[in-house]
């Protein structure tokens, strides 16, 4: 298994990804590949010990910044990082690829590319919500501000793979978040894409609200990448604002100081649930490729987390169950 990685993605690149790079293979001793400017990437593995390691450096002159326009600039900057290990990828040098780069910059080369698979319409960009009992998959978080009902049944039945192949969950229990559990609740969206999933091959449980979602009601839920995208930046803003009102009351007495010692291995618990950085990076679903995609404030820690991800990913074929699925289920859809 060998995965790409794109040295010129997170925010502060390429320390994190290097730093991550040189953690992984000293730990799973396995090849990776590092794409980006090899002037800044290999003095960075000569200082942190990466000499000698299965670490294979792929030079790309250019970079996509994150102010950079995603289908302008992928185009005039056709050597760039994100470019240069997708075309790796197609080519079959390695099997997965990550980036903590502009992700509309990753959808934009991922579909020049690598292109959909066969009957997907559109990509969704996912991700594992921390949830009472365990994880929950959502999509769309982003990829795709604009939907149409038909994308929303895609997503659904991507998203109930990658619970499966990935969460180990048989049979995943798949909602669409609306604001209420009736049939008749939501907006238009909401309301023309539940009959579809009503009657799609897919463990459907019907709408589910904020609460549900976060109460473990549903394992995968599905929603436009509009409101996924508010729904994940608000619940990671809750998470941090909770986080500072604990730290701060905790350590404002003597008295709540020990008793926030004592209670430090379950406040340890929670931040490891909460903390992005612990999943590492989403994949973009439907693409004839894996492809993640992290946060751009990604440490080495996150970037290290977003190449295990893409190495189980790769573990569990993901792509060619993916691949078998649709087959089986969209093209058996009236999708126009």
């Amino acid at each position: 298994m060998t995965v790409i990685l794109d040295a010129m993605g997170s925010d502060r690149h390429p320390e994190p990804e290097v730093l991550a790079a040189i953690l992984f293979t000293r730990e799973f001793k396995e090849e990776l590949i590092l794409v980006g400017n090899e002037n800044e990437i290999k003095p960075l593995m000569k200082k942190n010990g990466g000499t000698g390691l299965q670490i294979r450096v792929v030079h790309a002159a250019e970079v996509l910044e994150m102010e950079d326009k995603p289908v302008e600039n992928a185009r005039k900057k056709a050597q760039n990082s994100m470019a240069v290990g997708m075309d790796l990828l197609k080519s079959g040098d390695g099997q997965a690829f990550v980036t903590a780069g502009n992700t509309g910059g990753a959808m934009v080369n991922a579909l020049l590319k690598l292109g959909r698979i066969k009957g997907v319409l559109r990509p969704a960009l996912s991700a594992i919500f921390p949830v009472q009992g365990g994880k929950c998959v959502v999509l769309d978080i982003g990829a795709n501000a604009e939907c149409k009902p038909e994308f929303l049944l895609e997503f659904a039945i991507m998203g109930s793979i990658y619970a499966q192949k990935l969460l180990k969950i048989e049979n995943p229990r798949v909602g669409l978040l609306s604001n209420g559990e009736e049939a008749g609740k939501g907006n238009q969206l909401v309301k023309d894409t539940y009959p579809l999933l009503k009657n799609a091959p897919i463990n459907f449980i019907g709408n589910v609200e904020g609460k549900e979602l976060f109460g473990g009601a549903a394992d995968v839920v599905v929603t436009d990448g509009f409101t996924g995208n508010v729904l994940l930046k608000t619940s990671e803003s809750v998470a941090r604002l909770m986080s500072n009102v604990l730290k701060e009351g905790l350590m404002s007495t003597p008295i709540t100081k020990i008793g926030a010692l004592l209670a430090k291995p379950a406040f340890t618990r929670i931040k490891q649930m909460m903390d992005p950085a612990e999943t590492g990076a989403a994949p973009l679903l439907g693409l004839d490729g894996l492809v993640f995609v992290g946060h751009g404030r990604s440490d080495e820690r996150a970037m290290y987390n977003a190449i295990k991800v893409a190495r189980t990913a790769i573990s569990v074929d993901l792509l060619n169950a993916m691949r078998g699925a649709i087959q089986d289920q969209i093209s058996r859809l009236p999708i126009p």
